[in-house]
């Protein structure tokens, strides 16, 4: 038995593209993306801050020195030694800055006036501390 082949010419019209597989693209990665988004962490300094009921909001400009609850001390997330911190702090007295200063509660009370007397020394004018209002809100 002999079968015919069918001779079929197809046509590649230049031009035309079909968009529909790119849109499915498209959406796929648009939906991966926003997915793992949400699983992206910021790098930080955990502080536990204790909590006050008379705070205010401060939402100036601030040198913001971190003291942990194993006493380490951190400049604007940067670490630091008490003479560095000595030294930043009279540049910014110089420049007028105000001064955030976020303990922790396991931090020593001692280490916490420690910081206060220096920044009193190097001529900072304004030094506020960071507290908690309720669960979770950060406030100074």
């Amino acid at each position: 038995m002999r079968f015919k082949r069918l001779k079929r010419r197809t046509e590649i019209k230049k031009g035309q593209l079909d968009i529909a597989p790119l849109i499915d693209v498209v959406f796929q990665l648009l939906i991966f993306f926003m997915l793992t988004s949400n699983f992206v962490f910021q790098p930080g300094i955990r502080v536990s801050l204790p909590r006050a009921v008379t705070s205010e909001v401060i939402s100036s400009e601030n040198l913001v020195v971190t003291v942990t609850g194993q006493d380490l001390l951190f400049l604007n997330d940067t670490p630091i030694t008490v003479n560095e911190l000595a030294m930043k702090l009279k540049e910014a007295s110089d420049q007028n800055k105000s001064l955030l200063l976020k303990a922790d509660t396991g931090a020593s009370l001692g280490r916490v006036v420690e910081i206060w007397d220096l920044c009193r020394q190097e001529g900072i004018a304004q030094i506020n501390i960071a507290t908690n209002t309720k669960a979770g809100q950060n406030t100074a």
